[in-house]
């Protein structure tokens, strides 16, 4: 997906997983565009905020992506 692309490319600055940062995005998302693209602007106004909302902000993230989309 070409957004999610940019996305992890404005966001690279940030020093976090990039993997993190659009799951973020996709689980807020939830299948929903207009959730998507709220997301997306989420993100580029502040990356730690993106991760709250999707879930993603704290030290156990690893195990809520693998719960939320299964181990890689």
């Amino acid at each position: 997906m070409g957004a999610l692309r940019l996305l992890g490319g404005e966001l690279e600055d940030s020093r976090q997983s990039t993997e993190r940062l659009l799951a973020a995005a996709v689980l807020i998302a939830a299948g929903d565009v207009e959730r998507f693209r709220s997301a997306v602007r989420l993100g580029r106004a502040d990356w730690r905020d993106l991760l709250v909302a999707g879930e993603l902000g704290d030290e156990d993230w690893p195990h809520v992506l693998d719960e939320e989309l299964g181990p890689r």
